[in-house]
Formats: structure tokens, sequence, C-alpha cells
């Protein structure tokens, strides 16, 4: 959409061909439904939060950066917001108004809009772009051909793979395609007992068992689910590590009581002890930690459920101490990439001019978003990507 955009504004007759039976569907689910259109943070920020092949996009955030995207949205009339993290949001919660707002803009500049029209093939000449068939035998003439088709995760929306078949037709090399900003596996199988449960404001450290330093560190919040664990830091996690995980089990410490040193956390736990010193251990936590961790803690601690608080000797305490502030977990894997919120990998990026989004196979064919090499941590930044790539193709 928002490379049909801006060719139109170059007073280009434009038609965006879209396979499904309205615009927008994949933007519809992002953010939950809310759309975290781009991130408020420094340009150079933006670079960093960039995973795989950040240089490639520095025309393209420099071109149209995340300042420019609130302006465009601004402009449509869509009024934004920033939360926690400098995320963007529409002011309105709803990812229904970022679509609105894109497809008045597409509107105001006549862009023809097919849809329920799907591509099966991009028609060359002597290596240069001539136009389209369609899956009904149509044939579309055309000048220029932009591929904006999106990874292979949520098959459901569209994004089913195949611009990237088109593209390796043409000879484009495509990437190892993998999961990125995903859920992890854990081998522990009691994480389960813990399903559903949020924390928030813990830190975690993941890294090789054996190493001394940490290969990922973050604080916020992480979210326990019947396979392992998620949430937002998870999440960016899976995108950094995801190489390192097909190579060997990772270990996760998760700092339950990250303001507090572990002097802090024994006193504040003989506090508790002090008050219910009659109770049984697990009644004597309930200000300590969630209910359904309970349980999971004292079995990893090692601590019988049942003995009084009376009884507690200092070397068990200790071990509390340590459950609570470095609780271990092991990750074996991914989940599957139909699970993934992006996919990692794609169209290689050295077939790609960076100033204009042009294959350096095929000429007058422009590739852009989420079918490049190039993805990036949660909080906005994906979109950003494909806005960002989207305007320097449609330009």
């Amino acid at each position: 959409m928002m490379a049909a955009i801006q060719a139109a504004k170059q007073g280009n007759a434009v038609t965006l061909l879209e396979q499904n039976e309205k615009l927008g569907k994949k933007l519809f689910i992002t953010g939950k439904g809310r759309c975290n259109v781009t991130n408020d943070c420094d340009v150079t920020e933006l670079f960093d939060s960039v995973v795989s092949n950040k240089k490639f996009l520095y025309s393209a955030f420099y071109s149209f950066s995340n300042q420019d995207v609130k302006d465009f949205f601004e402009e449509q009339g869509l009024r934004l917001k920033v939360e926690r993290g400098r995320r963007v949001f529409p002011a309105s919660d709803k990812s229904s108004d970022v679509i609105k707002a894109l497809g008045n803009a597409l509107k105001k500049l006549e862009v023809k809009i097919r849809l329920r029209t799907r591509v099966d093939k991009v028609l060359t000449e002597n290596d240069i772009v001539c136009g389209v068939r369609l899956s009904d035998g149509e044939c579309l003439n055309a000048d220029k051909v932009i591929l904006a088709t999106g990874g292979v995760s949520y098959k459901s929306t569209g994004s089913d793979g195949s611009g990237l078949v088109m593209a390796e037709k043409l000879g484009h090399q495509v990437t190892k395609l993998r999961p990125g900003l995903v859920g992890m596996c854990t081998k522990e199988a009691w994480v389960r007992d813990m399903q559903g449960l949020t924390l928030k404001n813990v830190a975690v450290s993941i890294g090789k068992k054996q190493g001394k330093k940490p290969l990922y560190e973050d604080f916020g919040e992480l979210l326990f689910t019947h396979y392992g664990v998620s949430g937002p830091m998870i999440l960016s996690a899976s995108s950094r590590l995801g190489d390192e995980l097909e190579k060997e089990d990772l270990y996760i410490k998760i700092d339950l009581k990250p303001a507090l040193s572990k002097e802090q956390l024994d006193s504040r736990i003989l506090r508790d002890f002090e008050e219910r010193k009659n109770a049984d251990l697990s009644n004597a936590m309930v200000h300590l930690l969630p209910k359904s961790m309970i349980p999971v803690m004292l079995h990893v601690c090692g601590l019988d459920p049942a003995k009084k608080v009376n009884e507690v000797t200092r070397g068990e305490r200790e071990q509390l101490v340590k459950g609570m502030k470095e609780f271990p977990l092991t990750i074996n894997g991914l989940r599957d990439i139909q699970e993934a919120i992006i996919t990692r990998g794609g169209v290689t990026v050295k077939e790609v001019d960076p100033s204009t989004m042009e294959s350096k196979i095929v000429k007058n064919l422009y590739l852009a978003g989420e079918m490049l090499d190039l993805d990036a941590l949660t909080g906005g930044y994906n979109l950003q990507i494909a806005w960002s790539t989207g305007y320097l193709a449609g330009q």
C-alpha cells in the first residue's frame, strides 16, 4: 500500500493487485489488533533494533524515517499516541484505522485496486519487466512491477511465500526462511503448571551453559505458556538467538526481583517468614511470588512445601534467594514459523539496490518489505522497514 501510494504520487498510473478479499489483512492483526505503526526513537536507534542487514536500510530509513511515517499518517487524519518503549499506536487502538488511512490515500491518488487477484508470474523480456500474468491467465502490461508480498508466517493473511517463488524464478536467491519474533520452547515440563502467568518487570539473561558472558539480556515482561516462554522480551530474544539455538540448547535465568540484591531479598524473605512462623512454606510465600509459581519454585529449589517456616534453615533460604534471582530454564528450540510474527530470511539484499529497492538482476523490478532478508526486534521496527522500503520502491 505504501509503495502504491508513493508510486502514484510520482504521477504514475498504479494498479495494486491483492489476492485477498480486502486490503491489509496482516496489518489488521499486528500489535494484537492495535497496530504498532513505528517506534518514536532516534533514527540511530532504529538501526540498533534491526537484526539482519541493518546497513542495507541506511537509504530507506533516512529517506522515510519514523518521523516521516508519523507525519504521513497524521496528514491522513490518523491521530497517533506514544506508549511504553516509545511504541507508536493509533490513538483509537484500532489497526483498522491504519488500514483506512492507507485506503483513503490510495483512493485520493486514484490507485486502481483489484482484490481477489492472484499473480502467478512476473513477465520479462530480455531481463526487463514487462508485466504480470494472473492465475486466471490474464496478462497485464507494466513498465515497472513492485513485489511486496511478505514472508511465510501467518499464511491465512496472504503471506504464503508466492512472491518469494516468483523472485526465485526470476533468478533471485532466497536465504533460509526461519521464524522471527516467536515463542521459545523449554525442556522443563513444569512450565505448563504456570501456563498463562505473566511476569512484569523481570530481568532475563540467556546464554550457553559454559559461557561466562550472556548472549542476550533484557528487562520487561515474560509469559509462561504450555510449551515454554513468550512475551515481548522472549520474542526479541528469539530473533537474536535463533541461529544459536539451531546449534545447541541455551539457558535462561529469570531474575524475579531485579530491584533487590540477594542480601535485600533475603531480608525481605526473613520478614515474611517472621510474620508466619507456624505456616507451611507454601503458604508463607504468598506475598513473594504469584500463586501458580510457588509450588514450581519450591520444586526447583528442592524444598518441601509442607515444611514449617520456623524449621527452614539458612541454607534452604539461600536456595530460595538463588531460585528467585536466577530461576533456571533450558531453551531447546523455537515455535514453528506459522506462529512467528515475522519471517527471518528472504531475497538476499546483495541483489537489490538499497537506494531504490530495484532488483540488480531484473530491470524495473522492485522488492520491498518482509520478503527481503531484513528483520528487526519487536516494537514497531518491522513495520518501519515495510514503510521505508515500500516508500523507496514506490518513489
